[in-house]
C-alpha cells in the first residue's frame, strides 16, 4: 500500500501546474534554476520578468497562482516531457571522481558519477524531482534500455557548440549585448542590443562579502566550453612544495561546463557541480550558474560584452 501511495503521489507531482510552468519559463530563457515543482522566490522572479517582457502595455501581470499563470502565458502548452532510454554509452561514460587532487588531474574528463546526476541535468531537474518523476526506477541498478521521464530540453552540447554562432543553438540563444548581475537578487540577466531582456539565470555569489566584485562595469574577456580548472591547495605536507593541479573539463569540473571570464583577474561566470545550491551566497567569488544555464549563457555571449554589477 505504501509503495502504491508513493507512486500515486509521484504521478500527481508530475502533472502539477507549477512543474509545467517552470519548464515553459526555462524554455524561454527565464530559469527557476532546478525544476522541482516547488514554487518559490526564484520562480516568482522568473515569471515576473517574463510577464514584464511579454505582456505588453496593459497586458496581464504575473498571477500569483502558477496554474493561472500557465493559462495566461502558456495556454495549451504541450510536449513538455520526453521518455528517453538509458544507453550503454551513458553507463560507460560514468566516472568516479577521486578525492585526491593529483588523481583528479589524471582523469581524462570529469564526467557524471551517476545516472541520476546525468539525467537530472539533462532535464534541468533536482535529483529528488527526477526520482519523483520516475518512482519505479531502481537507481542502484539502472541498466541499458531503462526508460526515464524528464522535461524535454535541447542537449547542453548544442549550446556549447554554438560558436561560431550558427545553426539551431544560435537561434535558441539570441546574442547578448549586456549582462547585468544583481548581487541582492543572486541573478544574471541578459539583454540584446535593443535593451530587451532575453535571459534570466539564478546565480550564487561569494560567501565572503569582501570577495564580491565592486559595483560598476566590467567586460567579458573569454568564453570557454568545457574549461579545465587549476587547483592550488592552501598548504602542502611538511617538507614539500605546494603543487598546482590542472583538473580536466566536464560537468563535474569545479567550474562546470562553461567559463565566461571577466576583466577582473580570477573572476568569471561559470557552471557548478551542485546545481541545487545555486542562488545562495556560497561561492569563492565568481558567479555560479547551473551547468545548463552556464551553457546557454555561453552561447549568448562573446568577448567584449558589457557586464554591470548592481546591488
Amino acid at each position: 500500500m505504501l509503495a502504491a501511495a508513493m507512486i500515486s503521489a509521484a504521478v500527481a507531482f508530475a502533472d502539477t501546474k507549477a512543474l509545467a510552468l517552470q519548464i515553459c519559463l526555462d524554455r524561454e530563457g527565464y530559469s527557476c534554476n532546478t525544476i522541482d515543482g516547488a514554487w518559490g522566490r526564484k520562480c516568482e522572479r522568473a515569471l515576473k520578468h517574463y510577464a514584464w517582457n511579454h505582456a505588453g502595455v496593459g497586458g496581464p501581470s504575473a498571477p500569483e497562482d502558477p496554474g493561472r499563470a500557465l493559462e495566461v502565458f502558456f495556454p495549451g502548452a504541450t510536449n513538455l516531457f520526453a521518455r528517453v532510454a538509458v544507453t550503454k554509452a551513458d553507463l560507460d561514460s560514468l566516472v568516479k571522481i577521486p578525492e585526491d587532487a593529483a588523481a583528479k588531474a589524471d582523469l581524462p574528463f570529469m564526467g557524471y558519477e551517476t545516472v541520476k546526476e546525468m539525467f537530472a541535468e539533462r532535464g534541468h531537474l533536482s535529483q529528488r524531482a527526477l526520482e519523483r518523476l520516475n518512482p519505479k526506477v531502481d537507481w542502484d541498478d539502472v541498466r541499458p534500455g531503462t526508460v526515464l521521464k524528464i522535461p524535454r530540453f535541447p542537449p547542453v552540447e548544442e549550446y556549447l557548440a554554438a560558436w561560431p554562432r550558427q545553426g539551431a543553438a544560435a537561434a535558441r540563444a539570441p546574442e547578448a549585448a549586456l549582462l547585468r548581475i544583481s548581487v541582492s537578487n543572486c541573478e544574471v540577466t541578459a539583454y540584446d542590443g535593443g535593451g530587451r531582456l532575453i535571459g534570466l539565470f539564478p546565480c550564487s555569489i561569494a560567501r565572503d562579502k569582501a570577495k564580491i566584485p565592486p559595483q560598476g562595469e566590467l567586460r567579458v574577456t573569454t568564453v570557454i566550453a568545457n574549461p579545465n580548472y587549476t587547483y592550488t591547495p592552501d598548504s602542502a605536507p611538511a617538507g614539500e612544495r605546494i603543487r598546482r593541479h590542472v583538473f580536466p573539463g566536464g560537468p563535474n569540473c569545479p567550474i562546470g561546463v562553461a567559463w565566461i571570464g571577466l576583466n577582473l583577474p580570477g573572476y568569471g561566470i561559470h557552471g557548478t557541480v551542485r546545481p541545487e545550491s545555486v542562488g545562495n551566497a556560497e561561492s569563492h567569488g565568481c558567479f555560479r550558474l547551473s551547468n545548463w544555464n552556464a551553457a546557454r549563457l555561453y552561447a549568448m555571449t562573446k568577448p567584449g560584452v558589457r557586464v554591470v554589477v548592481i546591488p
